[in-house]
């Protein structure tokens, strides 16, 4: 019998926070005013090949006002849409665990102090989290839902390099180690299309994700943004950007090795329409999302159909 969580063939973020909280559950996108020390000089002055001038967080508030003023902007622009629901402080641009910890504290008060918030949730790297910080993590564990965010995009060392990501393959297992032995959740991001990487790389990743004690998963499409380093690979002729037919095939495959229990909170992502060099396709994102669902009907594909059974971390 094919496996659905409601009517998909995936376990999708809707549903776990639906069956966690018996509500509707949305999102609200903070930018907490944090660096990353792959841009600051720490570790680099360039970023990741591919991340965007507001660090990933495109559609977060804006960082020139409060947490507070950021939220209920936000909330009040949701309302138009739904009338009720509870919400997810989502500390999303940058790294959000790089600061000094009291720092921290103050803007994860501010957020979940918020009427309504019922989880946290921090967008971070692996790199950024000293022990000091994972205790302060805990302790939010235990006043409202946390879930860590974890970039990781390629288990594949080599392409790490050419996107500059700024950190090992070991030094993602250890973070991941951390923060389970904490009994803190954990979603992963990993992007397809990074330069360099074919299906069977692409799919390794998955692979890898689908054998580790992560609690989520954010698949995202490679964006060409215009402002990005990433953009003299693809002048150069050395980026090659999937088509549409390709990224849902290969979304298709990811989904049917990864094991019931991750949940899969995005599969697809979203670009500025006055950034994105590549692909226009991506711009229509439901289009994308329905083309998903109805090829995993069709072939009869569901999360988990080939997850091995034997799960070795």
């Amino acid at each position: 019998m094919t496996k659905l969580w409601e009517d998909k063939r995936y376990h999708t973020l809707n549903y776990f926070l639906r069956e966690r909280f018996k509500e509707k559950v949305f999102k609200i996108s903070l930018d907490g005013g944090f660096s990353c020390p792959n841009r600051d000089g720490t570790i680099s002055s360039g970023g990741c090949l591919f991340c965007s001038e507001r660090g990933s967080g495109d559609y977060a508030g804006d960082r020139e006002f409060s947490i507070t003023e950021q939220f209920t902007t936000i909330k009040e622009m949701m309302k138009n849409k739904w009338k009720n629901g509870k919400y997810i402080a989502y500390f999303q641009a940058y790294t959000n665990t790089y600061g000094e910890v009291e720092e921290l504290r103050k803007k994860y008060d501010e957020a979940i102090s918020q009427e309504g918030v019922v989880a946290l949730a921090i967008a971070t790297r692996p790199d950024c989290l000293s022990k000091e910080v994972l205790d302060l993590l805990e302790e939010y564990k235990n006043k409202v839902y946390v879930w860590i965010e974890l970039g990781l995009q390629t288990v594949d060392e080599n392409t790490a390099k050419i996107i500059n990501r700024g950190y090992s393959l070991k030094v993602f297992e250890e973070a991941l180690n951390n923060l389970r032995n904490r009994d803190i959740d954990v979603v992963v991001h990993t992007i397809f299309g990074l330069p360099g990487e074919d299906e069977i790389k692409m799919m390794k990743t998955i692979e890898y994700l689908a054998c580790k004690d992560i609690q989520g998963i954010k698949i995202h499409l490679l964006h060409l943004m215009k402002g990005t380093p990433m953009v003299k690979l693809y002048e150069k002729g050395q980026l090659s950007i999937l088509t549409k037919d390709n990224y849902i095939r290969l979304i298709c495959e990811a989904i049917t090795k990864l094991p019931p229990n991750i949940v899969i909170h995005r599969l697809t992502g979203d670009a500025p329409r006055n950034l994105l060099i590549e692909p226009k396709w991506s711009l229509k994102k439901w289009e994308v999302l329905n083309a998903i669902d109805s090829r995993m009907k069709e072939k009869g594909l569901h999360q988990g159909l080939y997850f091995p059974t034997n799960k070795n971390n």
